[in-house]
């Protein structure tokens, strides 16, 4: 079957392409901008790019338009596929009926820690010697690609999300796991969801899909997913968190999250020292942990794994050290997300120096719909630098003022990357956070840095 993306360079679409590709079907694909590292991924699977959207490149007529949900009326070729009658589908649509019919499902859904727990499990997996498949929103840095194909297991980033123009249900409902991950539940996507409970009447629907002899593995502490719960729950279902009295337990063994212990009921499982911190990621190791032993992997073999595990790119990635400064790039979306973040960073690092630059970039915050959270989420930084760039019609100064001075308002990526030069000094951990391309400020920040250390 010739397999059609349109969107082919997104994460997500991305992975569908090279699934469809292994699978043994032709896919071709268009996007609007065919890119690195995404486009040199599918080109060397034998998967023919074209940039832009013209119709003409839907001559010959493919078998099939996987159509992605950034996609809209209007589009040259969603409005040639509409005028020509091609069979379309979207993209959650083919792989929960297609590619993952015969698959253990493992999802892993939540408005934070989606990508880092994901990425846990599937790493678990691959050291338990189950060669497991994956689609994750991000790269592992131990595996270096966002999607593989696999055996009988597969990993999959649940996406609450829209599904695509012509389907608003959240590409979770798609997937049909036997094991789910319910990380959290906060309002986020407000360009997609009027309020929380509309978020939760979706968490609904995933719930309504998974089997009773499936596993739920949900955050206790989390009070709208409990919410969720109470509207009906066929499933098994286990809770993880913190404290005394679930099924499965982590505990903080240092104060910055290096160091953890595990614990089923009252039993203690092991414990662990490894390269990731801060307490969200205590509890993402511990949903993981969980998720893989409802899998049939021992609980010590998975411990084993979790301190092998490496990070996920631009998830607080060290990406410079340079004269005994550290650069990191961050994927932040959510000030629950920017405080956990920096939180563990605080706690790791002590009295040094964090510096701060922020680029507001999803819909959810770009509409101010966060304003009175992102001051607070940044109070763990000594210097914030927030790029309001266009699009921002709320004051971001008012929103940076519980940071009593500590924080700047620049429009222009030249500006910010000037007076953070003029700022750092040795010793400094200098954060980069952005869902977006950030105009490349943190590699030229961090070249820069570089130039001058070898004048």
């Amino acid at each position: 079957m010739h397999i059609h993306i349109l969107g082919a360079c997104g994460t997500f679409m991305g992975g569908v392409a090279l699934l469809a590709s292994r699978a043994g079907h032709r896919v071709t694909g268009q996007d609007q901008h065919t890119y690195p590292p995404m486009s040199t991924q599918l080109e060397a699977e034998g998967i023919t790019l074209t940039q832009g959207y013209a119709a003409a490149e839907l001559d010959p007529r493919p078998d099939l338009v996987v159509v992605g949900n950034a996609l809209s009326r209007g589009n040259p070729a969603v409005e040639e596929v509409l005028n020509s009658g091609i069979p379309y589908t979207s993209g959650p649509r083919w792989l929960g009926e297609n590619y993952l019919r015969n698959k253990n499902v493992i999802a892993v859904a939540g408005t934070h820690g989606k990508t880092s727990t994901a990425s846990m499990v599937a790493w678990i997996l691959e050291e338990d010697g189950r060669d497991p498949g994956f689609l994750i929103g991000g790269v592992p840095n131990n595996f270096g690609m966002s999607a593989r194909d696999g055996k009988e297991i597969f990993v999959v980033e649940a996406d609450e999300y829209d599904t695509a123009f012509f389907d608003k249900r959240a590409k979770f409902v798609h997937y049909r796991p036997r094991i789910a991950i319910l990380n959290n539940l906060e309002f986020d996507h407000a360009d997609i969801y009027e309020d929380l409970k509309a978020i939760q009447t979706q968490f609904h629907h995933l719930v309504r899909t998974i089997p009773g002899n499936g596993t739920i593995i949900s955050n206790g502490q989390d009070a709208r997913l409990e919410a969720v719960l109470e509207r009906g729950c066929w499933s098994r279902l286990q809770r993880f968190s913190e404290a005394e009295g679930h099924e499965w337990r982590v505990e903080t063994l240092k104060p910055d999250g290096t160091e953890l212990a595990f614990y089923r009921a009252d039993e203690s499982l092991g414990s662990m020292q490894w390269g990731q911190c801060g307490r969200h990621n205590a509890l993402n190791a511990c949903a993981a942990l969980a998720a893989c032993v409802n899998a049939g992997v021992d609980p010590r073999d998975a411990i084993a794994a979790l301190a092998s595990f490496r990070g996920v790119r631009r998830r607080l990635e060290l990406i410079a050290e340079i004269d005994d400064i550290r650069v990191y790039d961050d994927f932040a979306h959510h000030p629950t997300a920017i405080r956990l973040t920096l939180e563990g960073l605080r706690r790791n690092v002590g009295n040094a120096r964090v510096l701060v630059a922020l680029e507001p970039r999803s819909n959810t915050m770009r509409a101010g719909v966060h304003i009175h959270e992102l001051g607070p989420a940044l109070i763990p930084a000594d210097r914030v630098w927030l790029l309001a760039g266009e699009g921002i019609d709320w004051d971001p100064q008012e929103a940076l003022a519980p940071l009593d001075g500590r924080g700047r308002v620049v429009t222009r990526s030249e500006d910010l990357l000037a007076q953070m030069l003029d700022a750092v000094r040795p010793g400094d951990h200098v954060v980069f956070m952005s869902n977006g391309g950030f105009d490349s400020v943190p590699r030229r920040f961090s070249q820069s840095l570089e130039d001058h250390e070898h004048r």
